[in-house]
């Protein structure tokens, strides 16, 4: 597993008034928290879910 490509993301806006359904993707990278920073797998399904919402976030990797 240390091998394993990871993806820093940042929640840099609210989730205020967002869809449901971005809201879901952020809980599903693990954002709750502005400006709360995850590492998560670098997979085809997370990079659709920071694809999806990416105007809400800052991410590296």
């Amino acid at each position: 597993m240390s091998n394993a490509k990871t993806v820093k993301v940042t929640l840099v806006k609210s989730l205020i008034g967002r869809l449901e359904s971005h809201k879901a993707c952020a809980r599903g990278l693990g954002l709750k928290k502005i400006r709360q920073t995850v590492e998560v797998l670098d997979t085809p399904e997370n990079r659709g879910m920071i694809n999806k919402i990416s105007y809400l976030l800052k991410f590296e990797g």
